[in-house]
């Protein structure tokens, strides 16, 4: 018996290019969900099949890879973004979408750098917000990156491992100063898999890589991008090294909720909660995702999901 496809695909132009959105569609007149992926240039689409098919789902939703990211760079490998295209391309994808759904306004969910993107078209573009949902929510990537070290480094103290010691003694002074450049990058990279050892960030294991053999929209050409992703991404990580979220206010016309997994420390949780208490909103909710970390909506499905109904239900009274 032939499989019934539960998602729809498509590539839009948008700006010039044609950039890939996937469709996880439920009734007709259930509000809209824009989920803006981390990175910058990680495609999350090829997770959408796990979180979205289940029974209860209130909401529709929409996955698309940005300019640089996935499928759409693979439409397109020459480009090179920057933090003012993208939020270009959001803009337009969330009026191609109101047009699509017949919606007034967009939700907008935010993972990561995504937080970025979103919090920023929350903020600017009111008119257009449903909601905004913040996950692994970045408001200072050098102080996220400080505090994450911080903790990185009394882990490994406290676990006694000398060869691990040796690693963080060759990493060096991180975040160091200066410009994001190739160094950085691979020192930024080798954090990241000491992190991911001791339980601080995202640890790419067997389960990983399982879940991605087993999308049914990754194929053997969308391993690309994700090798690529930094390096055609560098002119963003490097306005983001500079990027703190409190400069653009917190004074949103829009409700706010943030999904935070509780052990989150490649964002760290107690940032983000810092800056959500100073947030001025019509409505706002902070859901603490309990034995969860940086993928908070893999870590712990059940409750992530749990927290996205109950901010749908809350936007439909």
């Amino acid at each position: 018996m032939k499989k019934i496809k539960k998602y729809e695909e498509e590539y839009v132009r948008i700006n010039g290019i044609e950039h890939y959105l996937l469709h996880y569609k439920a009734r007709k007149e259930a509000p809209v969900l824009l989920f803006i992926h981390g990175g910058p240039g990680q495609s999350e689409t090829m997770m959408a099949y796990i979180l979205e098919e289940y029974e209860g789902r209130n909401y529709n939703i929409v996955y698309y890879d940005q300019r640089g990211a996935g499928k759409t760079y693979l439409k397109n490998k020459k480009e090179r973004p920057d933090t003012e295209l993208l939020k270009n391309d959001l803009l337009e994808i969330v009026l191609y979408l109101k047009k699509l759904y017949q919606k007034a306004k967009i939700g907008i969910i935010g993972h990561s750098w995504g937080s970025v993107l979103g919090s920023i078209f929350a903020l600017e573009h009111p008119e257009h917000t449903l909601c905004y949902i913040g996950c692994g929510q970045v408001v200072d990537l050098i102080e996220n990156e400080r505090t994450g070290f911080k903790k990185l480094k009394a882990a490994i103290e406290a676990s006694g491992s000398k060869s691990d010691r040796r690693k963080l003694m060759k990493i060096g002074e991180y975040p160091a100063a200066g410009k994001f450049d190739m160094k950085y990058y691979r020192k930024m990279g080798q954090v990241r898999r000491l992190q991911g050892k001791y339980h601080l960030a995202v640890d790419m294991d067997k389960n990983m890589i399982k879940m991605f053999i087993h999308s049914p929209v990754m194929g053997i050409a969308d391993i690309l991008p994700f090798l690529t992703g930094m390096v055609v991404n560098i002119k963003v990580m490097r306005e983001l090294m500079s990027f703190d979220l409190r400069d653009k206010g917190t004074e949103y016309q829009v409700p706010v909720y943030y999904v935070l997994g509780e052990n989150d420390q490649q964002t760290p949780v107690e940032i983000g909660i810092s800056y959500f208490e100073e947030i001025a909103a019509p409505d706002k909710g902070l859901y603490l995702i309990k034995n969860a970390g940086h993928l908070t909506m893999l870590d712990n499905m059940d409750d992530y999901r749990a927290s996205i109904c109950e901010i749908v239900n809350k936007l439909e009274r």
